[in-house]
């Protein structure tokens, strides 16, 4: 049975025991034994690389070393130096169940079945390097191919230039116009797609190379589109074939069954599902429509879909649609629910928001010895303390006079803003970790953490009252 070492701090110590004990009573996917060494620091979080080198001695009676989350240094060179793995473990301690859970049963997120197509609505209403730099965002946010939109009694008379100017970045690009001169324009100029070809204008994929989206004469004319994909089957062409998903409340269901009698009928068929009509025309946080979108996208075994970012609550669409087609795939190739794979999708909520009980904080705010301010949340609200004792409450401005901060300008800002971190982070139930940012998923560009350089002195040593 492999033999753990788990390094730590002298105030996480007990409750990493008390976690590890509970994790062997239950049973684990990875079972091992352990020890469990505090290595001369109060704070878990401020372990580095360097300090475990020289606090640690040769030889260690274990098969592996596991490192708080946010230990900062090289753990590739403390593998070699004590000849084992060394790894990080998670962030938070209440959460090694799902870490070694993981550990025993892997899923990467590498994969993905299903194409995104992002479509650029007002194309014609743009030039060509805004045409690139937004197709480029698009691009590195998880866009598979770039659909220039046009627009009715709208000239887009740059339509071939922007076509070549995004293929020579390497993109692939559809275009997607009612106007069949249009059409024929975007593919003799090279595009790879042609949206939305009907029964009547399937006469434009013989004149050009592009492989056509097909649609019924309306959205109900099943039979058109059936007839569509039948003549293109029989000519050998590649296709994608689109039922059109109407939007809530307005058909919604009746477009999904749409597109599941298609299926049934062409088992095999490449499906395009255009879900914009769902995110766009919902005032609803898009992260959660587009995983269900997905979801069901995968359920049907369609190809590819089709987004936009229009309106302004749906600016990461792309992104959350790239996020929930990797979790959805994970899923259905694992064989089971999207649960515990990922949490960019979670931007607002946390899946276990407060690790800590209040009696848990309560006792570790009893061992604390020094005038340095601690910041945690529970179910209770926000838990301020140092040696001077703990303060517990839900309104920063109820906080504020209990901390006598008021001849320490530097130090009050430092807490004001942690503490207005904590309400918000109680207030929706999300992680709260003194001095890191709130984690907003795919919502938020941020800069991962690059744990493996030293990190210079922030604004929690900074200020003093803070560990």
């Amino acid at each position: 049975m492999e033999r753990i070492l788990f390094l730590t701090g002298r105030l996480a110590e007990p409750a990493l025991r008390r976690v590890l004990e509970q994790l062997a009573a239950a049973g684990s996917d990875a079972p091992f034994t352990w020890e469990v060494r505090e290595i001369g620091l109060q704070v878990a979080a401020l372990m580095t690389a360097d300090m475990v080198r020289r606090r640690v001695a040769l030889p260690v009676a274990a098969d592996r070393i596991l490192l708080p989350g946010r230990c900062r240094g090289d753990v590739e060179a403390l593998a070699a130096h004590f000849g084992m793995p060394v790894q990080r473990g998670p962030e938070e301690l209440k959460d090694l169940p799902q870490f070694f859970s993981r550990a025993a049963r892997p899923v990467t997120l590498d994969a993905y079945a299903i194409a995104i197509f992002a479509e650029i609505v007002d194309a014609p209403r743009l030039g060509v390097d805004a045409i690139v730099e937004r197709a480029l965002a698009h691009a590195a946010d998880g866009a598979d191919v770039i659909d220039l939109g046009g627009l009715p009694d709208t000239a887009f008379p740059h339509l071939e230039d922007s076509v070549r100017a995004l293929k020579e970045r390497g993109l692939r690009v559809s275009v997607d116009s009612l106007d069949t001169a249009e059409l024929l324009r975007g593919g003799r100029a090279g595009a790879d797609y042609l949206l939305s070809l009907t029964s009547d204008t399937l006469w434009i994929a013989q004149e050009v190379g592009a492989t056509p989206v097909l649609i019924g004469r309306t959205p109900q004319d099943a039979a058109s589109l059936w007839d569509a994909m039948e003549r293109m089957e029989r000519s050998g062409r590649a296709y994608l074939a689109d039922a059109i998903l109407d939007p809530i409340p307005y058909g919604l269901l009746a477009s999904l069954v749409r597109y599941q009698r298609l299926r049934e009928r062409f088992p095999r068929a490449p499906i395009l599902m255009g879900i914009g009509n769902i995110t766009e025309l919902v005032e609803a946080d898009s992260t959660g429509i587009n995983a269900v979108m997905m979801g069901i996208a995968a359920e049907l075994g369609a190809s590819a879909v089709l987004t936009t970012q229009v309106s302004p609550h749906t600016r990461r669409a792309v992104r959350e649609a790239d996020w929930a087609r990797r979790i959805m795939h994970a899923a259905v190739s694992q064989r089971m629910l999207p649960k515990g794979l990922s949490d960019q999708l979670m931007t607002v909520h946390a899946r276990s928001p407060f690790p800590d009980g209040p009696e848990e904080i309560a006792a570790l705010a009893r061992q604390v010895r020094d005038p340095n301010f601690r910041v945690q949340v529970s179910q209770q609200g926000v838990h301020v303390y140092n040696r001077e004792g703990l303060r517990v409450g839900r309104d920063p401005f109820a906080l504020w006079p209990q901390l006598r901060l008021e001849n320490d300008a530097g130090h009050a800002f430092y807490m004001g803003v942690e503490v207005a971190r904590a309400q918000i982070a109680w207030q929706l139930g999300k992680r709260y970790v003194q001095d890191q940012p709130l984690d907003w998923g795919c919502a938020v560009d941020g800069e991962a953490q690059d744990l493996q350089r030293w990190q210079a002195t922030g604004t929690t040593m900074t200020h003093r009252g803070t560990p």
